[in-house]
């Protein structure tokens, strides 16, 4: 499950990140316990830790005394944001050579979304 190029820990990260996105975790809503994640991943619990220290290091959630960590305020719209940026950056200039090179068409591309 784990790809190796990647470390685990920012893959649990992006996991996490994906699932605020997504709407699984929901502005003041608490993540799973360190224990609980590690085990449903079969991770070693520092990995869990250290991807939740960089979701908190970012200010996407917020650590309470005894009770976990939340969801802040902003975090899903940060998230996408940054998502939105990293795709036009890194991965979209790729897809649009590919696009020019084989000669597809936007319409094209719409045509087939649903296939």
């Amino acid at each position: 499950m784990w790809q190796t190029t990647r470390p685990i820990y920012v893959q649990i990260r992006d996991l996490i990140a994906a699932a605020i996105i997504d709407g699984q975790y929901g502005v003041g809503d608490s993540l799973p316990s360190v224990r609980a994640l590690a085990a449903e991943q079969q991770v070693n619990p520092l990995t869990v830790s250290k991807a939740y220290q960089e979701l908190q290091t970012a200010g996407l959630v917020s650590a309470r005394r005894g009770l976990g960590l939340f969801v802040e305020p902003g975090a899903r719209e940060r998230l996408v944001a940054d998502e939105r940026k990293q795709f036009l950056t890194r991965e979209w200039p790729a897809i649009r050579r590919h696009i020019d090179r084989i000669g597809l068409k936007p319409a094209e591309l719409f045509d087939t979304a649903d296939a």
